[in-house]
């Protein structure tokens, strides 16, 4: 969900022999299935665990799962399972309305706060899968975090640059999995809702829509007798939206704000001390374009160096070349509002994301809520990172059964984090046991 980093070609083989040594030399310990004694209250009996090697393979987009052991995870024994688990019973908050997860969800809830008992839970009641995607093992993991903005709740001389809600205008029809081409009939339902009928009083042309085959909805706005493709993120930043759209603040500073888009959520801090969460609404549905790339086959920056800290530093001083390089990302978020942050910000699973243990995933391919434990490398100091997470979220940018986007927490700390983090990464994906894995 950011602009990529390159690295020198030694850089790279490091960071490969590391993620490498550590799935080859992590662990030797014996996974204790059957041991329970740590989780308090009467306990289900854990479903059947497959056989090691078993293969899962759906027959989409060359995506295959495999089980394995938890000694052939990397440096399992050492997580922090207790805060996992903790991340883990956020999930079920969702989770428990499903009924294949609905036991899992009851037994974490009966598991204590506790290192032994939490790897006790998981090894007992999950099993492991290792996700690969045409044959590869390695996908790439990024990183993302919650921006806080300055500005204010009102127009002022600093705080210049709205902050849209989803405006009075924007229009969402559903679509079936077959429709992606032709001409069809729009009938409005709600002021921001309509529907594919026969009756439709309205046309659209699909050709005319960025849809690819994970899109659900077209979403436009109504030209004449037509329903055409919302607004480009150049077209709002020139003014499209004026008069049309709620406005839930306005910032400082608008590369700040693109980076808020980027993110999908963060906190708006008004000179008072007032702070505004921001959340995800809605978007306008073009796919994300990266403006570091753009930028370096410009030539205005260096791959290296088209970082989230490097663009920045580059426009504050290229003001002139503001629009043209923030406006070739078409993608744009529209956002809600609350005035009491939450306790962290809310991913599309509809649960709060915890710091270092949340991620974003393809939820074609995994499934949301879901245990992701993941070996890549840590970007602060290039060791490895292997981690039991939490797949809570998804992002436009977050595409294949191996990618992972790594949720460094709030503020400038984390921002530096998420910043630099584009490495290569394994996945094992966790499910309750006897569960395949669902690819959508």
């Amino acid at each position: 969900m950011k602009p990529s980093i390159k690295f020198s070609s030694i850089r790279r083989w490091l960071l490969w022999f590391s993620v490498l040594c550590l799935a080859a030399c992590g662990i030797t310990h014996k996974p204790t299935d059957k041991i329970l004694s740590g989780i308090s209250g009467p306990a289900i009996a854990p479903g059947k665990p497959l056989p090691p090697s078993y293969v899962f393979t759906p027959g989409k987009a060359g995506v295959s799962y495999r089980v394995v052991n938890y000694h052939d995870l990397p440096q399992w024994s050492d997580q922090s399972f207790a805060d996992s688990l903790e991340a883990f019973k956020t999930s079920c908050g969702k989770l428990q309305m499903q009924p294949a997860w609905q036991p899992v969800c009851q037994q974490a809830a009966r598991t204590g706060r506790h290192n032994h008992q939490a790897k006790a839970f998981f090894e007992s009641y999950f099993t492991p899968w290792q996700v690969s995607q045409n044959g590869q093992l390695a996908g790439t993991v990024t990183g993302y975090y919650e921006p806080m903005l300055q500005g204010d709740t009102k127009q002022t001389a600093q705080a210049r640059f709205p902050i849209y809600g989803i405006p009075n205008d924007f229009i969402v029809v559903p679509l079936t999995s077959g429709q992606r081409q032709g001409i069809v009939r729009i009938r409005l339902t709600g002021p921001n809702s309509g529907v594919i009928t026969p009756t439709g009083n309205y046309t659209a042309n699909l050709a005319a829509f960025p849809l690819n085959e994970k899109t659900r909805a077209l979403k436009g706005r109504i030209s004449g007798s037509q329903l055409v493709p919302y607004y480009t993120r150049a077209q709002i930043n020139a003014g499209a939206l004026n008069g049309k759209a709620p406005i839930l603040g306005y910032a400082n500073d608008p590369v700040e704000l693109f980076f808020l888009h980027v993110q999908g959520s963060g906190q708006l801090k008004t000179p008072d001390g007032q702070m505004l969460r921001l959340s995800y609404a809605d978007k306008n549905d073009y796919p994300y374009v990266s403006i570091g790339k753009y930028m370096a086959g410009k030539g205005y920056l260096p791959l290296a160096q088209t970082s989230m800290q490097g663009i920045k530093a580059w426009l504050q001083r290229h003001p002139q070349q503001l629009a043209e390089v923030l406006g070739q990302n078409p993608s744009y978020v529209f956002f809600r509002a609350t005035a009491e942050p939450a306790s962290g910000p809310t991913g599309a699973l509809g649960v709060p994301l915890t710091k270092g243990y949340s991620a974003a995933v393809d939820s074609h391919f995994v499934n949301l809520g879901a245990p992701l434990f993941v070996a890549t490398t840590h970007p602060a100091n290039g060791f490895g990172l292997n981690r039991l997470l939490m797949a809570q979220d998804t992002g436009s940018a977050i595409n294949g059964a191996v990618r992972v986007d790594y949720f460094w927490g709030y503020g400038d700390e984390a921002g530096a984090l998420a910043g630099k983090m584009k490495y290569p990464g394994y996945v094992w994906q966790l499910l309750p046991n006897g569960m395949l894995p669902q690819v959508k």
